[in-house]
């Protein structure tokens, strides 16, 4: 009787472990259907990529290719607020606050050997915003590195870690919200911001005090695309195949031309 009863208990949690093991097995696509949401992390400080407004309103290119992919799955979607020193642990957090992350985030190995990133859909790279009277005085690297040299950043993300890793005689001053050093530049309350080739035209555009000299010279060379935790294949799959269609019908290209930004796929 002991033995029976024994294998009657083992085979009611193997069975047990089996149906949760499906459940949580259920693709996320269809998780995320069942909540008819598409939950977005994104910085919200990065023109023309991300951005919100006072009003809570987001805009910008990234914004717009996850309106696409929210869209392409029948969804509504929901912008979360992320951060760039905290970016990596929010997508990674336990309760996963958000499907994925979209603006201005490059694909690196680093974030590949935790997480997963979509293809890319825009060029990227790291480059200078200056105030235009200064525009003669960079023509490199090496231009910016010197000691009289105040270059300001944004903490936590690529740019920090760029300008640690290449500036080793310039003023570097860590500056919290990013959206707001350009005017400080122009302002003369530091010379360089460290920025990259997506977001120094649309200043350059809009603030007739801003240069960005070096833009036709990128620094380094990548791409932007989306990050998402790992364990969401079918999720990656999707928006791989929406940006590849994006690509392929022209809305990619438009969305360049739309922000400013040079088209090249």
């Amino acid at each position: 009787m002991k033995t029976k009863l024994f294998l009657k208990v083992f085979l009611s949690l193997l069975l047990l472990l089996a149906f949760s093991s499906c459940k949580s097995a259920r693709p996320t696509v269809s998780k995320i259907k069942e909540r008819g949401i598409l939950k977005v992390g994104t910085t919200g400080d990065y023109r023309p990529l991300s951005y919100c407004e006072a009003s809570g309103e987001y805009w910008g290119f990234g914004i717009e290719v996850a309106e696409r992919i929210a869209e392409e799955l029948d969804l509504e979607v929901e912008f979360i607020p992320t951060s760039w020193p905290s970016l990596s642990a929010d997508v990674l957090a336990e309760a996963q606050l958000f499907d994925f992350a979209i603006g201005g985030i490059t694909i690196t190995e680093k974030r590949l050997e935790t997480m997963d990133m979509s293809e890319g859909y825009l060029k990227n790279g790291k480059t200078i915003l200056c105030r235009k009277e200064d525009a003669q005085k960079f023509s490199s690297l090496s231009d910016v590195d010197k000691a009289n040299v105040r270059v300001m950043v944004n903490p936590g993300g690529l740019n920090e870690k760029f300008a640690h890793e290449n500036l080793k005689n310039a003023q570097i001053t860590i500056y919290n919200r990013n959206e707001e050093i350009p005017a400080m530049v122009a302002e003369g309350k530091a010379d360089i911001m460290i920025t990259e080739i997506t977001e120094a035209p649309w200043y350059v555009q809009n603030d007739a005090r801003l240069s960005a000299p070096l833009i036709s010279a990128p620094f380094t060379h990548g791409e932007i695309g989306i990050l998402m935790r790992r364990g969401q294949d079918d999720l990656l799959a999707q928006v791989n195949s929406i940006i590849r269609r994006m690509k392929e019908d022209g809305t990619l290209r438009s969305l360049h031309e739309k922000y400013g930004l040079v088209y090249a796929y």
